[in-house]
């Protein structure tokens, strides 16, 4: 049959149009998040939503609370969901128990986990925690194997230490409260103990373990058989951490809008981006590398203390295949 040459070329658009149309589509993605995702430590995704960099990737991304990045990873090895937020050292853990996941990127060069004590008060260094209280949020979090692991470098171990397990409100509001005189926490927790009156130093450098920032997981068969959309929740991603490295300021203004609860607190939200920036995301060489000499100390720090019961291959912790790659 010999259509008219107008038909021929109105068919012909259409079946362009058409075609554009299902190729525009946007992935949908359910990014699993080891908690809440209004909490300031998810800042980099939330700003990644609002300000629209994963629809510049073509998704439509979901974030859903986990309980915990141990959770999260089990979640993921269990085909459950593509991709998954939990500390870089949480691989380490998992991997161990047979839960085939890695992580995809990490979030700063910094631990997530800070040491903070009183200013001006008795300890003035890690080895000074000796018979001290601190205040942890759980005993099973990596924020507490990361104290331990401070501990070990000062020779100390668990039991020269008062630990007091807490809670994410707790261990701050002790701290504040003078009923503690140390916290492994993260950096809100440090700015919520300043905004109720207390004043913190924090201890680093070669006296912290080099427990991980926060990372992107992923599942062997997701980066398998979907590399391509992996990299782009990565590239997404790490463009919100990005800005809050450039501008902590701006940032603030953008999360406060992408997180109601936290309007009219930018200025609060903004220290805590500062230390984020200056004590967590700063001074990576690539944003999103994971570096393998650190991931083996941290992973012989686990065996040693018994806390997974044998090491695993590096590769399979981690793949820094999908950094790099600027939009």
């Amino acid at each position: 049959m010999n259509l008219p040459r107008l038909a021929r070329v109105t068919l012909a658009v259409l079946a362009l149009t058409t075609a554009s149309a299902a190729r525009a589509a946007p992935e949908e993605v359910t990014y699993l998040l080891p908690a809440p995702a209004t909490l300031p430590a998810f800042a980099p995704w939330m700003i990644a939503q609002q300000q629209g960099y994963y629809a510049d990737e073509n998704i439509k991304i979901s974030f859903v609370a986990g309980k915990g990045g141990v959770d999260v990873a089990k979640q993921l090895g269990a085909g459950n969901a593509l991709v998954g937020g939990a500390i870089g050292d949480t691989p380490i853990i998992v991997r161990a128990n047979g839960v085939p996941v890695k992580a995809v990127a990490v979030l700063g060069a910094g631990s997530l986990t800070q040491l903070a004590v009183h200013a001006g008060g008795p300890i003035k260094s890690v080895k000074d925690m000796k018979g001290r209280t601190l205040t942890v949020m759980s005993y099973t979090d990596t924020t507490y194997y990361a104290l331990l692991g401070s501990l070990k470098l000062a020779g100390l171990g668990k039991a020269d230490v008062a630990a007091q397990a807490a809670g994410p409100t707790g261990i701050w509001q002790l701290f504040a409260a003078n009923k503690s005189e140390g916290m492994a926490a993260v950096p809100e927790w440090i700015v919520s103990a300043e905004d109720a009156g207390a004043k913190v130093q924090l201890l680093g450098g070669s006296q912290a373990f080099p427990s991980m920032a926060q990372a992107i997981l992923a599942s062997d068969e997701a980066i398998k058989t979907k590399p391509d959309l992996v990299r782009r929740i990565v590239r997404a991603t790490l463009r919100g951490m990005q800005d809050i490295i450039k501008d902590p300021k701006a940032a603030a203004a953008v999360y406060a809008k992408a997180v109601p609860a936290f309007a009219g607190k930018e200025a609060t939200v903004e220290r805590i981006f500062v230390m984020y920036r200056d004590r967590v995301y700063g001074q990576q060489k690539t944003l999103g590398e994971m570096d393998p000499k650190r991931l083996e100390a941290v992973q012989k720090f686990y065996v040693d203390e018994g806390i997974v019961a044998k090491p695993t291959p590096l590769a399979d912790l981690y793949t820094n295949q999908f950094i790099g790659v600027a939009r």
